[in-house]
């Protein structure tokens, strides 16, 4: 019985090396051909693969099975894979930004190009219309358009001071041009200034220009802040790097098929999904405040029609220089008269009584310009791209798994679950970081926002909270007049005369930098900046900030 026995596995045993000699395919390992071509085409070197499957222990990604991968490749494909996926997240938000920023110089360059249209059209008619009440005082309307320039460009200036300043200036040279033969020393002058507001010097024009300036040129600035805050937020997310536990996910998405001998198997849609999801979830909460930001930027193109509209205005802001002029020379006598009564009688200069300069009225624009169709198209266009890239961050994850990841389009069980071909089950994650907590694919730890995408979640409802002010008229300072403009080179000092008058008004001799105030703006457009440089919010904001961040950052915080 015994030897009948050892008989009979002899004959199995001679079976077996038969067979083996034949070359049966159920003795032989598998080869690893199709992952030698595939992993010399990612540029590593082919000394590292295996001819044929090994033992997987060594694995410490992928599920440990018979394996054409070494430790040494399933570490480089796993920062390959990693770097994979942030050159597609950079390449998704530059298409981003280059949008945003192709809007961002259109609405300017419009912009620019109507306050320009505006002084050219000035300097090409009022020495004909006015004089020397305007070639004497060219300086002073320049220095005007200027400070236009800045605060449509973010500069920390108030308007209603800016136009109040200048017309205090004004009315001081024409009314010594107006009167030559009068001896007007500064008391006198300063006098003058302190009755202006009830003598109304200029007509209506002042009140006009600045009720209307100040509506159009906040709505245009903000609208193109707006712009370049969302490009800055989507540059600086792009640069968050993925953590570990994402790098680990997403190795075993994408090349732990391979490893394994199935390298022909694309991920499971679902699979993808999860991945990408946990690995974006702290992206997925900028959705809110995205979304909100873009609101407000088309709700504001509301403010750029109309008789008190941004084209209607800044380009026609010499029709009310026009008009101020006329009404001062319409009303020199009853004005001379109450000036008279209030400050006293000048003393008569001797070298002063020549023959008066002949009246001049300058000749008006009309005050409504016809809207040249230029922004109305940009307007039209850039409120069809902001509600495309609306839903940008949460449509992220699946954008790239379409785009990116080279999908299966088998049936269920033919594509790549992560652990062998065959169907995912898992149901997909909600958007968000609190979504993750039961993801089957990344581990992610949901009470550590990353602070970085908190930031910029910050810097959303700080810009929003600015346009919806810009809604409604209001002029909100960009950068705080607390600033000391410590890195900020601002090293310019008091312009020309405006020092001893202009003292109290903080903001001519402390610029904010463009750059700064307009993050889609190149640094050679305005002012240079040092990066280190952090403005400080205004006192009166401060608990409004800490509300706001106590909301970003969590109940944890609390």
């Amino acid at each position: 019985m015994e030897l009948r026995a050892r008989g009979w596995w002899l004959l199995c045993a001679a079976a077996a090396l038969v067979a083996c000699a034949r070359g049966d395919p159920a003795s032989k390992s598998r080869s690893c051909s199709e992952v030698r071509q595939i992993y010399g085409a990612k540029g590593f070197s082919l000394s590292d693969v295996p001819q044929a499957e090994i033992s997987g222990e060594h694995l410490r990604i992928c599920p440990q099975g018979y394996t054409c991968c070494t430790s040494e490749m399933e570490e480089n494909l796993a920062n390959r894979s990693r770097a994979e996926l942030e050159t597609a997240l950079r390449d998704s938000s530059r298409i981003l930004q280059a949008m945003l920023a192709t809007q961002l110089r259109s609405f300017d360059d419009h912009f620019q190009h109507l306050l320009n249209d505006s002084e050219r059209t000035l300097q090409g008619t009022f020495p004909g219309a006015f004089g020397e009440l305007y070639t004497q005082n060219t300086k002073a309307f320049r220095d005007l358009y200027a400070e236009l320039r800045l605060y449509y460009r973010g500069a920390n200036l108030h308007l209603e001071e800016t136009l109040a300043e200048f017309w205090a200036r004004l009315l001081e040279r024409l009314f010594k041009q107006l009167h030559p033969q009068l001896l007007l020393p500064d008391d006198y002058l300063d006098c003058l200034g302190k009755q202006a507001e009830a003598l109304r010097p200029f007509g209506e024009a002042p009140r006009e220009l600045r009720l209307r300036a100040t509506r159009a040129f906040v709505a245009a600035r903000s609208f193109v802040q707006g712009l370049g805050v969302a490009s800055d937020v989507v540059r600086k997310v792009a640069q968050v790097p993925l953590g570990p536990e994402c790098s680990r996910a997403v190795m075993k998405l994408v090349y732990c098929a391979h490893c394994l001998g199935v390298p022909g198997a694309r991920p499971c849609p679902d699979y993808c999904r999860n991945v990408l999801k946990g690995c974006l979830a702290n992206q997925a909460d900028l959705d809110a405040e995205w979304r909100n930001l873009l609101d407000s930027m088309v709700l504001i193109t509301d403010k750029f029609w109309g008789t008190s509209g941004v084209e209607s205005v800044i380009g026609s802001v010499h029709t009310w220089l026009a008009e101020a002029i006329n009404a001062l020379q319409d009303n020199r006598d009853t004005l001379t008269a109450k000036v008279i009564q209030g400050c006293g009688n000048p003393k008569v200069n001797p070298q002063g009584s020549g023959p008066e300069e002949k009246r001049r009225r300058g000749k008006l624009a009309p005050r409504e310009r016809p809207p040249s169709g230029a922004l109305e198209k940009l307007v039209s266009e850039a409120k069809a791209q902001l509600r495309d890239v609306q839903d940008f961050w949460i449509s992220l994850p699946g954008t790239l798994c379409s785009e990116k990841m080279a999908l299966s389009t088998a049936s269920d069980d033919r594509c790549w679950n992560g652990m062998a071909r065959g169907r995912y089950l898992p149901e997909v994650m909600g958007d968000g970081l609190a979504n993750q907590i039961n993801n089957p694919e990344v581990e992610v730890d949901i009470t550590k926002p990353d602070m970085t995408i908190r930031q910029q979640i910050m810097q959303l409802k700080i810009m929003t909270n600015r346009l919806r002010s810009a809604y409604n008229g209001n002029d909100v300072d960009f950068q705080d007049a607390s600033d000391d403009g410590s890195g900020s080179g601002s090293g310019d000092g008091c312009p020309d005369d405006r020092c001893g008058r202009g003292a109290s008004r903080k903001s001519s001799s402390s610029r904010t930098p463009l750059t700064h105030a307009l993050p889609g703006l190149s640094e050679q457009e305005g002012q240079k900046t040092s990066a280190a440089s952090c403005p400080q919010p205004p006192t009166f904001l401060l608990p409004f900030l800490l509300s706001l961040a106590l909301t970003v950052a969590g109940p944890r915080w609390r």
